[in-house]
């Protein structure tokens, strides 16, 4: 089913991801000729003989080694589906990454990677803000298992990280640095190079520390952190990827030693995405560029409008840093577009922010992002509700914070619905 190598090039010159999308990995002719690949929407897979049906066991369970020139056969969809597996060839293009793995859902993904490379007695550092249901895994769930979870703050320089580590007993512990980076609602940047570094630093021969990063807010196109010292990088596939709020997925990509070990925890665990999902997110990544691209430019227009509305009081914007800002030089450094997101506090509290979610009308109110359609939520009671107060407000998660997913509409008509809004306010 693959025909990956020999498709990427054009008289010797690698072709571009947004080229690949339409093509990469499939052969029409093992398709009756469909110039799009068909859902194999199948549980399992019909072996020729018993023999093939042995040997593709043996590989998977890791009996043998796999030979040269021998690829892993189709035996379960739990295991492996053509849908899958065109669809993670893809998605390695973005992120220039040796493998990937899909999964039913973002938190998923998150879940399966955190109890692949995480052990009772590690200690898992990860940058706040981060969104609720990250927040939730890492301080009451994964607690149950003897995982103890340490945060640190976006936004600040690497040291706030060393000092939340604390005790060099503490340090010795640490299994994982998770960042979500632009942090969710606020943008505030972790810096990856200097993660990266800092993991380096504290591995030893028998315990390397990994770096994963949650890079959905930037997507695929704005930001790539394996290129900084990342050792996994996280997705939503739910939001950019997916780009059109109809599908629920998630995506690790990394080394092959890696993404083995996830994908093998994955089939156990049950998480992995199946065919329609595989083949929904197919079709987006065909145009994910030009929404990701429209998304980034409607953006700005509609920050530079509320940078300067009296009824706003500050904007959470990575196009809006200033050089004297310390995140400016991670910011141009780490990301190569400011993206569609962003979050204002309103003047006022949760009423006022209320009162203008309840005005919009081109907005949609609800919570999720990246979608085709603009988006609108009050974090602190709705995608944050379940963080602890107090941590919220550490983190400027405000009664008066509102978040913006910005879509595809027409800048003007999204700016005119603001400022409705706003004026109910």
């Amino acid at each position: 089913m693959k025909d990956r190598k020999s498709k990427a090039f054009i008289n010797g010159q690698p072709l571009r991801p947004e080229s690949l999308m339409m093509s990469y990995g499939y052969d029409p002719a093992r398709s009756e000729g469909a110039v799009k690949c068909p859902i194999f929407q199948t549980s399992t897979f019909a072996f020729r003989t018993a023999e093939e049906g042995k040997a593709f066991f043996e590989v998977a369970y890791g009996l043998r080694e796999q030979g040269p020139n021998e690829t892993l056969g189709l035996i379960y969809s739990r295991l492996n589906n053509p849908d899958l597996e065109i669809l993670e060839d893809r998605l390695t293009l973005w992120d220039e990454a040796e493998d990937a793995a899909v999964f039913q859902s973002g938190m998923a993904a998150i879940s399966t990677a955190m109890l692949e490379f995480l052990s009772p007695g590690d200690v898992v550092l990860y940058s706040e803000p981060v969104y609720g249901g990250t927040y939730f895994l890492f301080n009451h769930v994964l607690p149950r298992y003897g995982i103890k979870s340490v945060p640190f703050a976006a936004g600040q320089p690497m040291a706030e990280l060393e000092r939340a580590v604390g005790l060099e007993e503490v340090r010795k512990q640490v299994a994982m640095i998770f960042v979500e980076t632009p942090a969710n609602p606020t943008n505030a940047l972790v810096d990856i190079a200097a993660c990266a570094e800092l993991a380096r630093a504290w591995s030893r021969p028998d315990h390397k520390i990994l770096v994963a990063v949650d890079n959905t807010f930037l997507g695929p196109l704005w930001q790539h952190p394996l290129r900084h010292g990342a050792d996994l990088v996280i997705y939503s596939a739910t939001k950019y990827i997916g780009g059109h709020s109809d599908v629920i997925a998630g995506v690790v990509l990394g080394s092959e030693e890696l993404l083995s070990r996830v994908k093998t925890m994955r089939t156990i665990m049950g998480s992995m995405a199946g065919p329609w999902t595989g083949w929904l997110l197919m079709r987006s990544l065909e145009t994910l560029k030009l929404r990701m691209t429209s998304q980034m430019k409607n953006a700005r227009y509609v920050a530079d409008f509320l940078a300067e509305h009296p009824q706003v009081e500050k904007v959470y914007y990575l196009g809006h840093l200033q050089e004297d800002n310390p995140q400016y030089e991670v910011y141009r450094r780490q990301c190569l577009a400011p993206g569609g997101m962003m979050a204002f506090d309103i003047v006022g509290g949760e009423a006022e922010a209320f009162k203008f979610l309840n005005s919009l009308h081109l907005f949609k109110l609800a919570v999720s992002l990246g979608g085709t359609e603009s988006l609108a939520e009050h974090p602190a009671s709705m995608t944050h509700a379940d963080v602890a107060p107090e941590e919220r407000a550490k983190r400027s998660v405000s009664d008066a914070l509102v978040r913006l997913s910005i879509g595809v509409e027409h800048p003007e008509d999204l700016i005119r619905d603001v400022d409705q809004a706003l004026a109910t306010t």
